[in-house]
């Protein structure tokens, strides 16, 4: 999302994501077809409830200038050589506005959902991307695809399985982060970031981006045009009274976040690590419903950008305008007035040039 001056975040996706329902594939292409109308430059979808590359694949039919995404797939179920194709596949059908967007979930849901054996997945993503790559690299150049890995010993590929070029053939890839490793790996093989929601400004500017740049530096690679493409925790509406439930819903999605380990690090960077931890033990003891009382509104605030649909763009625009490049943001259309109000929004959202990360 591209804001004014201030604040040059470069893309608004919206983000379609649907927490408490499936998302109506039925509805996709005309959604879709209304975000380019709005002004949208695109769509992300992540991997909950839905197939994202099915999702994908939906909208890439009904529209023409529409960027996709995935944000995210998660990367380690499926083969490299699986998700190459989907992603290849997408990218020919989309005429090259497709992004691979990948993620590597935390150890219970590698373990006890997809049922794999958990490994470290810094190590793992790095070759993982660079497994998919090479897969690319085959198909589009005829390199002969040789991987030898800790994970992945890829090494055949027939006529009958190759699809062959392309003419899209960059196919850009953002990982998931949250801590330094992963940063780091994003860095090294990665064309962009997608920081965790709890990840503040500060926390990608001093921790995040540092760390990337870094990867960079041991891969002798330039981040010249390196995204970081977040979806901010946000609460707003078009009055005070009807902003209430949102910051209630905010709240509680804050103190869930920080008390899940994986993600204590954005909360150790502001000094909240033993709120943290005591969110952790009541999480522990299924205590939901004491959790968000722990959350004040100092906290609140700085993780999550509330006001009204008058303001929120302006707040968008002055806590994320030095880091980020792409941000997703909506707001639920029930009539006109809010369609109007939401392509008001995006055009207050596209304003001045993206961020140099590199």
């Amino acid at each position: 999302m591209r804001i004014e001056t201030l604040l040059p975040i470069g893309k608004v996706d919206p983000g379609l994501r649907a927490p408490e329902q499936q998302l109506d594939l039925g509805r996709v292409g005309a959604d879709c077809q209304l975000l380019e109308t709005l002004g949208y430059d695109g769509v992300m979808v992540e991997e909950t409830k839905q197939d994202p590359f099915v999702f994908c694949a939906l909208a890439a039919q009904a529209t023409t200038r529409l960027k996709l995404g995935t944000a995210v797939a998660i990367a380690f179920p499926r083969s490299p050589t699986t998700t190459a194709l989907s992603a290849w596949t997408l990218q020919k059908l989309s005429g090259g506005r497709f992004t691979l967007g990948l993620g590597p979930q935390v150890k219970g849901h590698i373990e006890r959902r997809y049922g794999l054996k958990w490994s470290p997945p810094g190590p793992w993503m790095r070759e993982y991307v660079r497994a998919v790559r090479a897969v690319w690299d085959c198909w589009q150049n005829g390199t002969k695809l040789d991987v030898h890995g800790e994970h992945y010993n890829i090494n055949l590929m027939v006529p009958l399985f190759d699809p062959g070029p392309i003419e899209h053939p960059s196919i850009p890839i953002h990982l998931a982060a949250v801590n330094t490793y992963m940063c780091r790996v994003a860095g090294e093989v990665a064309d962009g970031l997608r920081p965790h929601p709890v990840c503040t400004a500060s926390y990608i500017e001093k921790v995040m981006l540092p760390s990337a740049r870094e990867g960079a530096r041991i891969a002798d690679r330039r981040l010249d045009r390196f995204q970081v493409a977040i979806k901010p925790l946000i609460a707003t509406a078009r009055t005070e009274a009807e902003l209430q439930p949102k910051i209630r819903d905010v709240r509680a999605r804050v103190a869930f976040y920080a008390s899940t380990p994986a993600y204590i690090a954005a909360f150790e960077h502001h000094g909240l690590g033993d709120l943290a931890r005591e969110l952790a033990g009541l999480s522990k003891a299924q205590r939901w419903e004491e959790m968000p009382q722990f959350i004040s509104d100092e906290v609140l605030h700085t993780y999550a950008t509330i006001g009204t649909f008058e303001e929120i763009g302006r707040k968008l625009h002055d806590r994320y305008g030095r880091v980020v490049t792409n941000a997703e943001f909506s707001i639920p259309l029930k009539d006109d007035a809010d369609r109007e109000t939401l392509a008001g929004l995006v055009r207050d959202l596209h304003a001045e040039p993206l961020p140099n990360l590199g």
